[in-house]
């Protein structure tokens, strides 16, 4: 049995240091304003997950007003929705995520981040698309107020091997 999973995940912008995606620390001078360390993409890929088993969402998961998760990194979080995807017999097939952020061009952390939301994901490199994209200037996004990440998931049921 297959099932899909759908989420996204949108932070604010401020003035900052840097932003983490998928893992990654990306220096520059803008930062996320979350209960978490606001990593969209594991956000969104999380969320995806369990929307394929509907188990939640990552609000009654983690939620933001629990001081446990308040700066936690989000790769406990994807570790968790794994988790549950394996208890429940099931495993990731692939992931297809998006980006949306104005900048910083994000194409030299591409390859690092699909790598690291493999080894977290259990699964190939092969499995995980990431892709990035603007918002031409336009909304929050393109204003540099806001970044969002899409995901959708194919996960597949143990049983059918």
């Amino acid at each position: 049995m297959f099932k899909i999973g759908f989420s996204k995940d949108i932070h604010r912008l401020e003035k900052g240091d840097g932003i983490i995606l998928a893992g990654e620390h990306i220096s520059c001078d803008l930062k996320t304003i979350a209960h978490s360390d606001g990593d969209v993409v594991y956000h969104a890929l999380s969320e995806a997950i369990l929307g394929s088993l509907a188990l939640g969402d990552l609000g009654y998961h983690f939620p933001d007003n629990d001081e446990t998760y308040k700066n936690v990194s989000s790769s406990i979080i994807l570790k968790r929705a794994i988790e549950l995807l394996t208890k429940n017999n099931f495993h990731l097939v692939n992931a297809d995520i998006f980006i949306s952020l104005e900048k910083p061009k994000l194409s030299e952390f591409i390859q690092n981040m699909r790598q690291n939301t493999a080894f977290l994901c259990k699964t190939d490199i092969s499995n995980i698309s990431i892709k990035a994209g603007t918002n031409e200037g336009l909304g929050d996004v393109g204003n540099s107020k806001a970044i969002i990440a899409y995901a959708v998931v194919l996960v597949e049921s143990n049983e059918n091997n």
